[in-house]
């Protein structure tokens, strides 16, 4: 998922979208670790977003105290 389509997301949206997120990264690893994982660059996908996600809560977070 693009920044720019995440960044339209409500904070709560976005909080829910880190806890899939999260959970997906589990079962990917958990699978890699078992030899059924059937495409690993989808890990590093997932670790991308979770990575965008948490900036743009950062940035809002930031953008909330100054204002």
């Amino acid at each position: 998922m693009k920044a720019k389509e995440l960044r339209e997301l409500s904070s709560q949206e976005l909080e829910e979208k880190l806890k899939e997120l999260k959970a997906e990264l589990f079962n990917l690893r958990f699978q890699l670790a078992t030899g059924q994982l059937e495409n690993p660059m989808r890990i590093k996908e997932v670790k991308k977003t979770y990575a965008r996600v948490k900036t743009i809560l950062k940035e809002r977070e930031i953008k909330a105290i100054e204002a």
